[in-house]
């Protein structure tokens, strides 16, 4: 059990290091996640936006700079965990290969990578509640804070998968922001029209958008909307366990592997086989 909890916190320690040392995302969190949700509540108009909040099935109308600033920061804390997320492990698969290869156990780097993203995620959530609050103030701070601490470990553990699967940096990046841009852009009421619509259920981040709106806007708890969260986190935890699990494995040929000769047969046990054709096994 020592064993394992140390290789663990190793895993874990890199895997923090690696964030910490990665430092234009450092600089989107200290930056973009104020600039971009003062902004959205600054330059949308203050008028009501009637709206249906399917969590509690209250008709509300919040000010629509504030429904998109809880919207904005939604966007910033997906965008920058899995951001943070695809970078390490698009940067270090080729690391972690060859210590799965060389015996280093997978799960263990895995649960690694996970509880790195945990604790990033716990910081930017709570850096992104705390710049709400002092731009306005929600009804449930600390149900804002989980719900956009759950939106940030899913889409922590998709820039996982995408980082596992894409071959180009390029490619994970756009995958990430138009991800992020059609979830939460279709769920805002402001700027969307089918907010309402019966597919933004099946959007990553339906949960969290109605936890959050609810944390913003309302008194009432929204257990349920937390948990299919993490029923979306699950499943993109799931993706991406596969996703490293599949590039992580040993990769080369059958015949590229190392041949180990059997034992030598001396010249009587080459007798005794010729004599009795049975005992060859």
């Amino acid at each position: 059990m020592k064993r394992h909890l140390g290789l663990f916190a190793t895993a874990t320690r890199y895997a923090l290091t690696e964030h910490v040392r990665n430092r234009f995302a450092m600089v989107l969190v200290a930056v973009f996640i104020p600039l971009w949700t003062m902004l959205a509540y600054l330059v949308m108009p203050d008028s009501p936006a009637r709206m249906r909040l399917r969590a509690t099935g209250q008709v509300l109308a919040p000010r629509g700079n504030e429904i998109t600033e809880i919207s904005g920061a939604l966007n910033a804390v997906t965008l920058i965990t899995g951001f943070m997320m695809f970078a390490a492990t698009f940067a270090g698969h080729d690391f972690d290969r060859r210590l799965a290869m060389a015996g280093y156990p997978r799960t263990h780097l895995v649960l690694a990578k996970v509880a790195a993203l945990a604790v990033a995620s716990a910081a930017v959530s709570a850096y992104a509640t705390a710049v709400t609050c002092l731009i306005w103030t929600p009804r449930q701070p600390v149900l804002l804070a989980v719900a956009l601490f759950s939106a940030a470990m899913t889409y922590g553990v998709l820039g996982v998968a995408f980082g596992a699967v894409m071959r180009r940096e390029v490619e994970g990046m756009f995958a990430i922001l138009m991800t992020s841009i059609i979830d939460l852009g279709l769920q805002n009421p402001v700027s969307s029209s089918g907010s309402d619509s019966p597919v933004t259920r099946f959007l990553p981040s339906y949960g969290a958008m109605q936890a959050s709106t609810a944390a913003g806007f309302s008194t009432a708890d929204v257990p349920g909307h937390v948990a299919i969260q993490l029923v979306w986190f699950a499943a993109a935890a799931l993706a991406g366990l596969l996703a490293f699990h599949r590039r992580t494995r040993n990769a080369l040929p059958p015949a590229a592997r190392p041949f180990v000769p059997g034992p030598r047969r001396t010249a009587r046990d080459q007798e005794s086989v010729n004599a009795d054709p049975t005992a060859a096994g």
